[in-house]
């Protein structure tokens, strides 16, 4: 794979040179024409445009008597020239967007100044081409094939269709010349070393057929389809602009379909769906369009082998591969970073045998999932504010089907085309459960996994359990996921005996009635599942009373109702009553409550706090403080020193970096996106580039979680980073989410055993890592202008929160980025920051915005637990509300700056550069 890269990097280094020499000349004869008469030049130019017109024909022509191979690789340079010679024009465009984003949106003057310094990152100095960082990047490119192989999920295998036995492969559509690497903004990745999908197919001795790539790459239509993808930045203002319209499906002629059933039977077609971070799809884009339906149907009522590739974020409705029995196979890929295509290849030939899992059901109707009834854009009629319902309570994704359709076998298969788990092999496996341990601390079972089949692989035990429910009682799915394990590499008749554990304590509900958690008294099934719905074996588990936990396990802190200080009431969907209670957005209340906007618009200072000590001369540095505990009476002393401006910069200026105070050995710390691997919003740089998240977790593998969190702490350290703006944790609440690639699962128990590891491996390295985006971000509508975000606590507690909670528990993250959305009528709510984070869990770090729009205010930030304001436009606004905030209320703004400042270098003080 290096050697691939190098010759690439090589191939790539000629081109740029070729394009600098053609521009040098360009210009050369712009001036010439322009020192002409002003008579002459427009002949001069007429006979450049017709000599032009000439060598293209001439370009066409020598094409035409090359080989095939020729012919190919020719074709490739000038795909290639073709690409570097825009960029420049590219990135210009876009950085026209940008000034006058600026000038539109940013008062001019110091705002300006400051936007751009944040834009241009002055404030950022990476290093990315020392030897250790080059040697990062290789690791990288390590584990991110290895997770793209993991990941990979085999669907459908009707006869064994896969892996091809004949290796010649005919590939339809226009997405096999666009593959998806990976998401948009935040979540985006370096892409540039990439390996093409006929590349990759080649490589691993797949025939594709010349003939039909050719008429496809001859088509209009397909021009510019493999350009490199925008910045972040840039994505996300296409995205807040509605994003463009998506290209039609070119029809293949019936000359081209005659071609290649001479060829070969196999046929293959990639799906794709289009999101990105600031635009949500709408339904009908989760849906094959009538071009590609149209295409499918040609090739599947042509050919006898047709496989399915789903090459996308979101799930899509996939009904149309039950239509056609030559649909023998289907493979998700999902956004699988710069190698999906390798491992891909691989899994075609047989090299690979696929071993993940998806993270969602698949439905033939993505209408039917109850949060869909409550998703889009909802204005208040007396708030300058959306709202958002969460009707569907705990019940998204599996949690609605198996519950509803419990019983139901035949309604159930009419609606869930692939349960949540679900994955095949090319070879099969035995489980075989050879201890248990049931009791009221603690579930374990050890489980003996045997591969039976002809060829090596992996597999994963999933166990699930039902809970006892009592109707009209507290609200509980039919089934819930409690934790998995993944085996090693088996090969044919090897076994690997599996360990999976989990506390009893998980399978508790939250009962908002009496503000606690609680085991209610029963027969607990504990299921052994192939995937949600098929179940391979069930113990009984028997709990003779009711366990009620009042208190936190981990920091003794009670229990209570966090967010119902506003009072707004949902109808939640109850298992009790499906049609009484289904979500509905037609009966919604425009106007919002008085103590709704009262809570929206107000805030409380707490002006009775004694003012803090500011200013002092202590004699301390930052390092004296290594090792102590947050609440070491030390801090007090350090934290002393620091003056009001001093605290109002450093809290403001929170976007990708925080300032340094070499007075008291505070250093500039460099913090950097994202979930796929680092990346800066405005502008690229060279680094390790990953699957999105979605694939990390169809992966279910723990330890492979952990390693890419080690390998991104690691190249961190070599670069010079040391904050990192990921996981993300949100749940995929709807299929429509537009950061739905960028968001693990359906599942919080997923996302946080995945993203927990993840973590752990970063943070082991000495990394801030910023889990994010807390809570309850899983909407792009809306989000930027400030979004009332209404749920129940238990549904809040056992999807929403779980995530954040176990990450925070099991790897022991120092950072946390706070979401858009207004949560119980409060954006950075102290119930939620302080609250829950802190008190409840006992985190012990430093929370930052998301990027900072108008409503986000710092004043009500710092004195509510958030304590960095990730602010590229208007930090000298937010500075002025600070002074002005403190003029009114010093006691109340002098200590939200000094805990916020306490939070952070507490963070600081944790990595590596006080190691």
């Amino acid at each position: 794979m290096l050697e691939y890269f190098k010759k690439r990097k090589a191939w790539k280094q000629e081109i740029s040179e070729q394009v600098k020499k053609d521009r040098a000349k360009r210009k050369e004869r712009k001036q010439e024409i322009s020192a002409l008469p002003e008579a002459e030049q427009k002949a001069a130019m007429n006979s450049d445009k017709l000599l032009l017109k000439d060598q293209k024909q001439q370009r066409k022509a020598e094409l035409k008597s090359l080989s095939r191979k020729e012919r190919k690789a020719r074709k490739k340079e000038i795909k290639m020239y073709k690409k570097i010679k825009n960029r420049p024009r590219r990135i210009a465009g876009w950085s026209v967007i940008a000034i006058l984003l600026l000038t539109v949106g940013v008062t001019l003057g110091p705002t300006a100044l400051s936007a751009v310094e944040n834009m241009t990152g002055k404030h950022i100095n990476i290093d990315t081409t020392s030897t250790e960082a080059v040697k990062a990047r290789e690791a990288a490119d390590a584990i991110s094939e290895e997770i793209a192989n993991e990941g990979i999920v085999l669907l459908k295998n009707e006869n064994n269709s896969l892996p091809l036995a004949d290796k010649k492969l005919n590939i339809f559509g226009s997405n096999a010349f666009s593959f998806k690497y990976g998401g948009g903004g935040s979540g985006a990745a370096d892409q540039t070393r990439a390996v093409p999908l006929f590349d990759a197919l080649e490589n691993a001795g797949i025939q594709y057929n010349q003939e039909l790539y050719d008429y496809y790459a001859s088509l209009p239509e397909l021009e510019g389809a493999a350009n490199e993808a925008d910045a972040g930045f840039v994505q996300v203002v296409k995205g807040m602009l509605g994003g463009a319209e998506a290209a039609g499906e070119p029809d293949v002629s019936d000359a081209a379909l005659a071609q290649a059933k001479e060829y070969s039977e196999n046929a293959m077609i990639i799906i794709q769906s289009d999101s990105v971070e600031a635009s949500d799809v709408s339904s009908d884009q989760l849906k094959l369009s009538e071009e590609m339906h149209a295409l499918i149907e040609k090739v599947a009522e042509t050919f006898s082998n047709v496989t399915i590739v789903v090459n996308a974020g979101n799930t899509l409705e996939l009904g149309v591969i039950d239509e056609y029995p030559s649909i023998q196979s289907v493979l998700w890929v999902g956004t699988p970073g710069p190698f999906g295509t390798v491992s891909l290849a691989k899994v075609l030939s047989g090299e690979l045998n696929p071993s993940g899992r998806i993270t969602d059901t698949y439905v033939y109707d993505v209408g039917s999932a109850p949060a869909s009834e409550n998703f889009g854009d909802y204005q208040y009629e007396n708030l300058d504010k959306a709202y958002l319902n969460y009707e569907e309570g705990i019940y998204v994704g599996y949690r609605f089907y198996e519950t509803y359709y419990q019983g139901n076998e035949e309604g159930y298969k009419e609606t869930v085309q692939f349960p949540f788990g679900s994955g095949l092999s090319y070879t099969t496996f035995d489980w075989n459960i050879t201890e248990q341990q049931l009791n009221n601390e603690s579930i374990q079972l050890q489980v003996e996994v045997t591969n039976t089949g002809e060829v090596a692989g992996k597999d994963v035990v999933q166990v699930y359990y039902s809970a006892p429910y009592t109707p009209g009682g507290i609200e509980k799915s039919a089934i819930n996921l409690a934790s998995f394990s993944k085996t090693q590499l088996l090969e044919p008749g090897e076994s690997e005996v599996v360990t999976i554990h989990f506390d009893t304590r998980d399978m508790a509900s939250y009962d908002m009635e009496n503000e606690n958690y609680i085991l209610e008294s029963g027969t607990y099934l504990i299921k052994l599942g192939k995937n949600v719905h098929e179940i391979d074996s069930t113990l009984d588990f028997e709990l003779a009373d009711d366990i009620v936990y009042e208190t936190d396990a981990d920091t003794g802190t009670e229990y209570k109702n966090r967010f119902s200080e506003s009072g707004n009431e949902l109808t939640v969907l109850s298992r009790n009553d499906w049609e009484g209670t289904y979500p509905s957005d037609e009966d919604d209340s425009k106007m919002a409550s008085d103590k709704v906007i009262e809570r929206v618009q107000g805030h409380e200072f707490h002006d009775d706090v004694e003012m803090p000590v500011t200013g002092a001369d202590n004699g301390l540095k930052l390092e004296d403080l290594k090792g102590l505990d947050y609440d070491d009476p030390k801090w007090n002393e350090f934290l002393d020193q620091l003056t009001v401006d001093q605290m109002i910069d450093y809290v403001t200026e929170g976007a990708y970096h925080t300032g340094a105070i070499d007075e008291l050995g505070i250093p500039n710390t460099v913090l950097m996106d994202g979930p796929a691997g680092f990346n800066f919003f405005f502008k690229k740089f060279e680094a390790g580039a990953y699957p999105s998240e979605i694939v990390i977790a169809s992966t279910w593998n723990h330890d492979l979680a952990y390693e890419m969190g080690e390998v991104v702490g690691k190249e961190a350290k070599a670069y010079g980073i040391h904050g990192w703006y990921a996981p993300a944790l949100n749940i995929h609440r709807s299929a429509q989410g537009g950061r739905n690639f960028e968001y693990m699962s359906e599942d919080p128990v997923l996302n946080g055993l995945i993203g927990a590891n993840l973590s752990k491996g970063a943070v082991d390295q000495g990394v801030i890592v910023f889990m994010k985006h807390f809570i309850m971000n899983e909407q792009e509508t809306n989000a930027r202008s400030g979004m009332l975000v209404w749920s129940n606590e238990q549904a809040m507690r056992e999807l929403h929160l779980r995530p954040f909670e176990m990450t925070v528990k099991e790897s022991g993250v120092t950072g946390a980025m706070s979401s858009f959305s207004y949560i119980d009528g409060k954006w950075a709510n102290p119930a939620l920051l302080n609250g829950m984070l802190r008190e409840e869990w006992g985190f012990e770090g430093v929370v930052s915005s998301d990027a900072v729009f108008g409503f986000m205010e710092p004043q009500k930030a710092i004195t509510s637990g958030n304590d960095l304001m990730l602010d590229i436009l208007s930090v000298p606004n937010n500075q002025k509300q600070l002074e002005e905030a403190y003029a009114e209320h010093p006691e109340a703004i002098t200590a939200g700056l000094r805990n916020s400042m306490h939070n952070s270098l507490f963070a600081t003080l944790q990595t590596y550069l006080f190691d």
